[in-house]
């Protein structure tokens, strides 16, 4: 999948270890030991489902150092160095939250925040935003981003996730259960049978698939509201629609690795790939503010 994004990448995957580790301890015979036991079995889900959450929320800033080579900027080696931390530290007031660690990475324009608290986030813009674009651009960038984390984005997707996770593992043994019976005709009281095992494997991924178009919905709309709260920032729209219209124009970032383009400024797919997308059409946005 194109538009796979590494917090959801790391979700799956811990719930899917969680589930083998799990069956491998014998949870699964637990669980069907007299039938399916639904209550037992959502409780089960809420577990396996939010942690996985919860983990990719507490990794992302880590992995997003990890996957961008992004260096954190402890004291100022030049002068646009210090513009920048001053100008993340003066946006960080205007919002409300402590000041982000701020980071610079190699590649073509864009930019992203992570973390998983408004207080100890991760500001990082990339060498190709900053050589591109005018000061007041930038600012905006830097102002779309603040308003990620003031608005809590990180943790709110993070309890959508969880509530789609929670579904993916429950119906998951439910379609299990169902074909394990019907298909495979395991009616061992003992517990689940291989079919059970490969059909949940499979469900999971599948499962999964569906509930990133959920997270990848809230994620477009959380991008108009990132760029309002830029505008709101700054007292004045129009940077922000001069640094999309800019960000427009140019390639797609190619040296941001896919995983991150959920967290940056810059992206926007057409067709099936829309249902995947993290961002909305620049247009659109550029529309939004307009008209805002």
């Amino acid at each position: 999948m194109k538009r796979i994004l590494l917090f959801l990448a790391t979700n799956l995957a811990v719930m899917l270890v969680m589930s083998v580790v799990l069956s491998l301890l014998g949870v699964n015979r637990y669980l069907m030991a007299n039938g399916l036991n639904m209550s037992t079995l959502m409780v089960y889900s809420l577990v396996v489902g939010f942690t996985g959450a919860i983990i990719s929320l507490l990794m992302s800033k880590t992995m997003a150092k990890w996957s961008t080579g992004a260096r954190v900027i402890d004291a100022p080696s030049s002068s646009s160095e210090l513009w920048l931390l001053d100008t993340v530290k003066k946006l960080a007031d205007r919002a409300g939250i402590a000041m982000p660690e701020v980071a610079i990475y190699e590649g073509e324009p864009n930019a992203f925040a992570t973390g998983a608290f408004k207080n100890s986030a991760l500001v990082a813009v990339s060498t190709g935003l900053l050589e591109s674009m005018t000061k007041e651009e930038v600012e905006a960038v830097l102002g779309h981003e603040i308003a990620h984390v003031a608005n809590g984005d990180m943790v709110t997707l993070t309890l959508i996730q969880g509530v789609v996770n929670t579904f993916v593992v429950f119906l998951a043994r439910v379609v299990g259960y169902a074909v394990d019976k019907a298909v495979f005709r395991n009616n061992d009281d003992r517990g689940p049978g291989v079919g059970y095992m490969i059909t949940v494997f499979v469900c999971e991924i599948l499962f999964g698939i569906v509930a990133s178009m959920i997270v990848a919905w809230f994620s477009r709309y959380r991008e108009f509201r990132a760029d309002s709260g830029s505008a709101k920032l700054l007292g004045n729209s129009q940077p922000m629609i001069r640094a999309l219209a800019r960000l427009g124009g140019l390639e797609p970032p190619e040296s941001m690795p896919q995983a991150f383009k959920s967290l940056g400024i810059n992206g926007g797919q057409s067709g099936f790939a829309a249902l995947f997308a993290t961002h909305p059409p620049i247009e659109e946005r550029i529309a939004a503010l307009r008209g805002a």
